[in-house]
């Protein structure tokens, strides 16, 4: 063979071997860039988890005051109710006394009068 043709071979071989560097250098950077990209929104994505666990944390805080505000309201309707029936019933007790005191009153005042009567009879016969 001659010369020539070996140096050619060899510079192919060498522009083979550095065009192929060169692309491997290529893709390691374009790897390296899609890796950089990928974490950045898995960061990103990170980011937004928290922010949506210390808001979920928010409500459920807020939820839970709602409940117990609610049972607290629920405690006192009974309370009121029950209240409200004791009052009732005392209500109804003093009526009934009222009734019956205002019957007393008629019958004293009718023994009253029957007295009274029997005064004036008395008085006439003096």
């Amino acid at each position: 063979m001659s010369t020539v043709l070996v140096v050619v071979i060899v510079v192919v071989v060498l522009i083979v071997l550095v065009a192929a560097v060169l692309a491997l250098r290529k893709r390691a950077e374009r790897q390296r860039i899609e890796r950089e990209r990928l974490a950045e929104q898995a960061e990103a994505h990170r980011d937004e988890a928290e922010t949506h666990a210390a808001k979920a944390s928010t409500l459920s805080e807020a939820q839970e005051a709602r409940r117990q505000d609610a049972a607290d309201q629920a405690a006192k309707a009974e309370r009121l109710a029950q209240e409200a029936k004791r009052a009732e019933e005392h209500a109804e007790t003093l009526a009934a006394e009222a009734d019956e005191a205002e019957m007393r009153v008629g019958r004293e005042r009718e023994r009253a009068r029957d007295h009274g009567r029997k005064a004036d009879d008395i008085e006439e016969q003096l």
